[in-house]
């Protein structure tokens, strides 16, 4: 089942403090990117963070499952806690932070 774009939205509003939030569409998913990492996913609904060091201390004992069938687990946030928006910025800003920047791209081979 996919997420509702109403989701999307409203978690998109949410994590704006956070930085330059965007979501892109993948494999029936949404993920979540802020400066060109991607620490988040949306799926059927449910926010899902990428676990870090720094987001665990700020969780303290998070629930963890997997986003999506044979994926590793990720921090699952739950609903009742996406109306703080502070608290959600501050984990998202951790977790973020904790992440390394991703590979450069190969340039394309022409010919």
């Amino acid at each position: 089942m996919a997420s509702q774009q109403g989701t999307v939205d409203f978690l998109l509003d949410q994590l704006g403090g956070a930085g330059a939030v965007t979501a892109k569409k993948m494999f029936g998913e949404v993920g979540l990117y802020c400066d060109g990492k991607m620490f988040a996913i949306i799926s059927d609904d449910q926010l899902y963070l990428k676990p870090t060091d720094a987001g665990r201390a700020w969780l303290g004992t998070p629930h963890e499952a997997p986003p999506y069938p044979h994926a590793r687990s990720w921090f699952l946030i739950a609903g009742e806690r996406w109306d703080e928006r502070d608290w959600l910025v501050q984990l998202a800003r951790r977790t973020i932070g904790a992440l390394p920047l991703p590979k450069p791209k190969a340039p394309k081979k022409v010919g």
